[in-house]
């Protein structure tokens, strides 16, 4: 039987909260592939582009997506793009419509790391991107691509099909931007509501792995707070500290939570066992855990 790493991370009941890539800078180039394993290494693009992206990407920190609409209809003339800073506290999206290929490289990825505007053009409207990379990884295609259909259909102009994003175990994963949500295991049936619910303002708890602008342990206890506070507007909740007295110790963080404050204790653990974490992973791995001790008011 054909292993399936999202199969098997349901199987053994794997909590998916504080598992969201930790990136604030994103750069998304439409290309509508076909993608190889690596995106952006093996696209349809000009080696020096390729190249050129690749390096500024990491020097900056920036992470380098590819979009494309759904079945690889183009969006029109030129490449469209977007530039995201998935601050926590203050998130923005910028998005313009380049020549072609050579024109990426006059992007100013630099200004992107650092939180600065790129020059594009502020949008309000979000991006919902599905990640359907299967070259990369096969649950990304089987259960991504279903859930890319119903959000085209439903939101056709906010959604894209997206190269990996990380965490290919919970997919179907669907990124926000520019809030830098993650929510992972959405289903094509969950998929238009959870896009509703985001327009209109508020997150959905049972799916959301984590915000990127956080550690992954802040990731869990933002969840674990919300929960508790019951407290699902997007914008409610703010980072206020974080403490750990030692780096083995247990992690102390403060939230304010609609002018209340709340103090979250976070303890990061590894399970004993080793799994497969991808379909295409060949070594076994152990996956970091995040254990909310306790949710109190501040």
């Amino acid at each position: 039987m054909t292993f399936r790493c999202a199969v098997a991370s349901l199987e053994r009941d794997e909590a998916a909260v504080g598992s969201a890539s930790t990136v604030r800078a994103f750069l998304l180039v439409e290309n509508a592939g076909p993608w190889g394993v690596d995106a952006l290494r093996d696209a349809r693009l000009p080696e020096h582009v390729k190249s050129g992206l690749r390096d500024r990407a990491a020097r900056t920190g920036v992470r380098v997506l590819l979009v494309r609409r759904h079945r690889g209809a183009s969006s029109g003339p030129g490449l469209r793009v977007f530039a995201a800073w998935a601050d926590a506290a203050d998130p923005w999206l910028e998005t313009a419509t380049v020549a072609g290929p050579e024109q990426l490289l006059d992007l100013d990825v630099v200004a992107l790391g650092r939180g600065r505007s790129p020059g594009l053009t502020p949008t309000t409207r979000p991006v919902f991107c599905v990640c359907t990379h299967g070259r990369h990884d096969s649950c990304c295609a089987s259960l991504g691509r279903p859930t890319a259909a119903a959000l085209t259909a439903s939101h056709p102009e906010e959604t894209w099909d997206v190269s990996h994003v990380g965490g290919d175990r919970f997919a179907a994963n669907v990124l926000v931007l520019p809030e830098g949500l993650y929510y992972g295991r959405v289903s094509a049936a969950a998929a238009p509501a959870l896009a509703d619910r985001h327009l209109a303002g508020h997150l959905e708890l049972d799916l959301l792995r984590g915000r990127s602008g956080f550690d992954f342990a802040v990731q869990a206890a933002e969840v674990a707070v919300r929960r508790r506070a019951g407290e699902t507007r997007t914008d409610a909740v703010r980072l206020l500290a974080t403490r750990r007295s030692s780096p083995d110790a247990d992690l102390a963080v403060r939230f304010d939570v609609a002018g209340t404050p709340y103090d979250v204790v976070v303890r990061r653990s590894r399970t004993p066992e080793e799994h497969q974490l991808t379909c295409r992973a060949r070594r076994l791995e152990v996956a970091p855990t995040y254990e909310v001790r306790s949710v109190a008011l501040g």
